[in-house]
């Protein structure tokens, strides 16, 4: 069976999934990790890197980090549905304002419709950022919620809580979702200001200013304030008289119609799009800025009992004691010196087999296993010095118990070729078909190649 290649995982997704599995132990209760720890021990390194290593191994077996590529996929599709959702908007908005052209328009209440929304929201942005910490509004949680709804995949469920937990060290939540928020508003105002452009291109608009209880002066004032800064770039800016002959509604000059028509433009461009524009970046400094400092917090209680296991006694604590003159000797049932190229091992034979067959020069007999921690010590000399062929021999009169199968697969991630080697009944007995029939299923679903031959020549040179 091919194995599929793992995707590059960047430095963030490595401490997503190590925090995803942290908060699905913390739900669930402790994974099967005995073999992810083996490994980790084996691979060795700082504190967070032993964290990172067992996480790591275990999303792979349980499917996280397939999940997580399901996740992206959902992000993706739900930020290509809120982009669309952006332009759309932009453009209805600049429609709403102007419409077709049949009446005067007026130019503050278009102002308000191209504005008043975006306005509002910046400042509902600005509010949560001050006394809600890691707030994105509503645009970044709706993001969230749509992410893992198109993912459509259940193993997900802990990635998003994961990633918040892991942008909530150095509060990075804000900096991303502001990011989001404020580039999609910076689409819906680059949309509305091109569909201003386009209506203004190509209908005749004329522009009024309507009021009961306010003054003209009023509306001098507004409009020449707003109009400061766009002038500063080159737009045009109606004057005085201008301003004032648009409250009359029969007024109809081209002059005032293309001056009102910059100076709508160009606030739409300086308080609409331009603090957008300038907020997004600056988030995206933020988040580039924050990302690369991110580090697992280590001081968490699951991440401080879980150091204990993975790092041994005298890297927590130092050598306390002098080496002892003589080292005891290695129990039976492990006969490995390490570095073998070649390796047999039988699982669970009855101790009057005449075990083990006769070998050739350069086969390592790794005795039989048939306890636990026999089985501690194969797995960890094999994943430190994993064997080029191995062997693994079982007795079909056994039934292929789950046990039994795990193991199974833990010695063949030990090699870089496994075969199975399933014995042949004892003269005077036969084998259970049905049972045989199991054995072979089983070691068909872990892709294992399986013989009832001795491949004693397989083991010796490679070839059958």
């Amino acid at each position: 069976m091919t194995a599929q290649p793992s995707p590059t995982l960047t430095p963030l997704d490595r401490l997503w999934l190590t925090e995803a599995v942290r908060l699905r132990e913390e739900h669930a209760g402790l994974l099967d990790d005995d073999e992810a720890n083996r490994r980790t021990r084996a691979e060795g390194g700082e504190a967070q890197q032993l964290i990172e290593h067992r996480a790591l191994w275990l999303a792979r077996r349980d499917g996280l980090v397939e999940a997580l590529q399901h996740w992206r996929q959902g992000a993706r599709l739900a930020a290509l549905a809120l982009v669309l959702f952006a332009l759309f908007s932009g453009a209805g908005l600049a429609w709403a304002a102007l419409g077709d052209g049949s009446r005067p328009v007026n130019v503050f209440w278009a102002l308000g419709s191209l504005l008043g929304l975006n306005l509002l929201m910046l400042l509902g942005w600005l509010l949560g950022l001050i006394f809600a910490g890691d707030s994105g509004g509503a645009l970044g949680r709706l993001w969230l919620w749509l992410s893992e709804k198109l993912a459509r995949d259940a193993r997900a469920v802990q990635l998003a809580p994961a990633l918040l937990t892991v942008l909530q060290q150095r509060r990075l939540g804000r900096w991303l979702l502001g990011l989001g928020v404020h580039g999609l508003w910076s689409l819906a105002m680059f949309s509305a200001l091109l569909t201003l452009l386009a209506l203004l291109a190509t209908r005749r608009y004329g522009f009024v200013w309507e009021t009961t209880i306010l003054g003209e002066s009023a509306f001098v004032g507004l409009t020449q304030a707003l109009g400061a800064l766009p002038a500063l770039l080159g737009f045009s800016v109606p004057d005085i008289e201008q301003i004032r002959a648009s409250g009359i509604l029969a007024t109809d000059l081209d002059g005032a119609r293309q001056n009102w028509a910059g100076w709508l433009v160009g606030v739409v461009l300086i308080y609409g799009l331009l603090p957008r524009l300038l907020l997004a970046l600056f988030c995206q400094w933020r988040w580039r800025r924050g990302r690369a400092a991110l580090r697992l917090d280590l001081q968490l209680p699951a991440y401080r009992l879980l150091l204990e296991r993975l790092q041994p006694a005298s890297e927590r604590l130092g050598i306390q004691d002098a080496a002892p003159a003589q080292l005891h000797a290695a129990q039976s049932g492990v006969g490995l010196q390490g570095g073998e190229g070649a390796v047999l091992v039988g699982i669970e034979l009855e101790p009057n087999l005449n075990w083990p067959p006769p070998l050739p020069d350069g086969i390592a007999d790794a005795g039989v296993v048939d306890d636990r921690e026999q089985r501690r010590r194969l797995l960890e000399q094999l994943t430190l010095t994993p064997a080029q062929r191995l062997l693994i021999a079982c007795d079909p009169r056994r039934s292929p118990d789950r046990g039994t199968l795990a193991l199974i697969g833990e010695l063949s991630r030990c090699a870089a070729a496994t075969q199975v080697w399933l014995l042949p009944a004892p003269a005077g007995e036969t084998l259970d078909a049905n049972r045989l029939q199991d054995w072979q299923q089983a070691l068909d679903s872990l892709g294992l190649a399986h013989s009832g031959n001795a491949p004693l020549a397989w083991l010796e040179s490679g070839h059958e």
